[in-house]
Order: C-alpha cells, then sequence, then structure tokens
C-alpha cells in the first residue's frame, strides 16, 4: 500500500459522528473545529490533487478552495452520501480534473511553431498562380485552350497534337503560341 492509499485508508476510518460534530461547530464559526478538520483531512486532499495535478502550487490552491468551501458552507457533505473524508477526496479530484482543463496552453498558439513539409508562404503563391491560370485558359477560345491542354498536361509533342487533331502543324504551333501570350499578357497585368 503506498502513502496515499495509507492516508486515504486511515482518513475514511475517522469516526463519522466527530466529523459530524465537527462540521456543526464549523457551522457555528467555530475556528478551532475548523483547524481539527483540516488537520485530519488536509493530506488526503492536497495527495489527491497533487496525483492528478502534479504541481505542488496548484494542490495548494484546490486544498485551499476546498477547505475554503467546508468554512463557508459545511452543510454542502451530506453524511447520509458516505463519510467525510471520502467526500473531500472526490471534491478534491473533480476540482483537479476541472482546474486541468481550464488551464491554458502555455504557449501562445500565434507564438507556436508548426513543422511543415514545405515553404507554406511559396505553396500559396503557387496556388493563387494556378488558380488565375486556370481562369484565363478556361476563358481561352476552345481550339487554344484544347491545344494547350494536350501539349502542357497530356505532354504532347506538336507533331502528335496536329496528327490527333488533323490540324496543319503550323496552325498547332500558332494556337499555343497565342495561348501562351494570353496567358502571360494576364499575369503582367
Amino acid at each position: 500500500m503506498d502513502r496515499d492509499e495509507e492516508v486515504l485508508t486511515t482518513v475514511t476510518q475517522q469516526p463519522v459522528h466527530e466529523d459530524a460534530l465537527l462540521l456543526a461547530r464549523v457551522q457555528r464559526g467555530d475556528e478551532q473545529a475548523m483547524a481539527m478538520l483540516f488537520d485530519r483531512y488536509s493530506k488526503i486532499v492536497y495527495s489527491v490533487a497533487l496525483r492528478v495535478l502534479r504541481d505542488a502550487a496548484s494542490a495548494e490552491d484546490i486544498l485551499q478552495e476546498i477547505f475554503m468551501q467546508v468554512w463557508r458552507n459545511p452543510g454542502s457533505f451530506v453524511a447520509a452520501r458516505g463519510s467525510l473524508g471520502g467526500w473531500l477526496a472526490v471534491v478534491s479530484r473533480n476540482r483537479s480534473i476541472d482546474a486541468l482543463r481550464r488551464k491554458k496552453p502555455t504557449e501562445q498558439v500565434e507564438e507556436m511553431q508548426l513543422a511543415s513539409p514545405g515553404n507554406l508562404a511559396d505553396e500559396a503563391e503557387r496556388n493563387l498562380m494556378m488558380e488565375r491560370a486556370r481562369g484565363v485558359i478556361s476563358h481561352l477560345p476552345a481550339e487554344q485552350r484544347k491545344t494547350l491542354e494536350m501539349a502542357f498536361f497530356d505532354g504532347l509533342t506538336h507533331s502528335e497534337i496536329a496528327e490527333m487533331t488533323g490540324d496543319p502543324l503550323g496552325t498547332v504551333k500558332t494556337r499555343i503560341r497565342s495561348a501562351l501570350l494570353t496567358l502571360r499578357k494576364a499575369f503582367q497585368a
């Protein structure tokens, strides 16, 4: 049995009627009764919080919050539900988990460096240029667009395009040249 289990076993074996009497005294504002409850249960509350939070300062904050709650509202514990020690251990665990959920990341998101396989600025610029090129190509006359696509996207030579389309080689070259000039003008504007 480790130290935390030993403390929990000792705490949960405290006589229930003693805890009820101490809580009744706390309800009347008896600081000595509160000190006795603190001495009796602070170890378990702190150890549970420390185990969840893994931070001594945060565990101390949880300890303080819980005992302040007991001081302000001793009626929040209902004896019919179990022992005071067990209840305090559960409250400590729940508060600690809530504290972890509320905890903000130590680094600001804007400052966090993310690994990227390439240069995102270059990739964004390339994507923008591709969109512009697609827009210009979509407005080309159908013959120019088809010839340009066959040359650049299908990887065909001018002679192969002429053979496939039945157009003269000079016409294929003129269409490709006209399409490229239109693209150049669009990107220079």
